[in-house]
């Protein structure tokens, strides 16, 4: 009978799942059957099954001898570094929520039916309406939008 698994983090247990899944299509992507795979790691085929689910209780060194058996080795690689946050004046998001820009939002009082628009559509209503718009009174992050999306989208009106 198997062992308890070990208490782990809900992220420590998605990497045991992406790994377990790792090894399964990289058995099947060499036509290698459970069975074999399993005989070639000096394991039994539930054991594999296991490791291919991801799960805890199974040891380390039968990861490592599965991952062999299918000419794979683990690895323990530290995390990149740390980058600089992007910079969000200079990407527009996949689609604009009006309840995010107060200014879009008023702009587009006859848009019904809908709280996001396409960043084509929001541009179009910015330059269209531009003339009732104080840029002073934009938040920064509206600005910044307004601007990322002239930039991207050719717009030639706004800010």
């Amino acid at each position: 009978m198997p062992s308890t698994s070990p208490a782990l983090s809900s992220h420590a247990a998605e990497l045991l799942e992406e790994l377990g899944s790792t090894l399964r299509m990289r058995r099947q992507s060499l036509k290698v059957n459970a069975t074999a795979a399993a005989e070639a790691a000096g394991m039994s085929r539930v054991t594999l099954h296991r490791i291919e689910k991801g799960e805890p209780s199974v040891t380390a060194g039968a990861y490592a001898a599965a991952a062999l058996s299918i000419g794979l080795r683990l690895q323990l690689v530290p995390p990149a570094a740390p980058s600089a946050p992007p910079d969000s004046r200079r990407w527009i998001p996949v689609r604009v929520r009006l309840s995010e820009y107060p200014k879009l939002k008023e702009l587009a009082w006859q848009i019904h039916g809908t709280d996001e628009l396409s960043p084509r559509e929001a541009l179009d209503i910015y330059e269209r309406n531009w003339r009732h718009v104080d840029p002073a009174t934009m938040a920064p992050g509206e600005q910044d939008l307004v601007q990322a999306l002239r930039e991207a989208l050719g717009g030639a009106n706004a800010v």
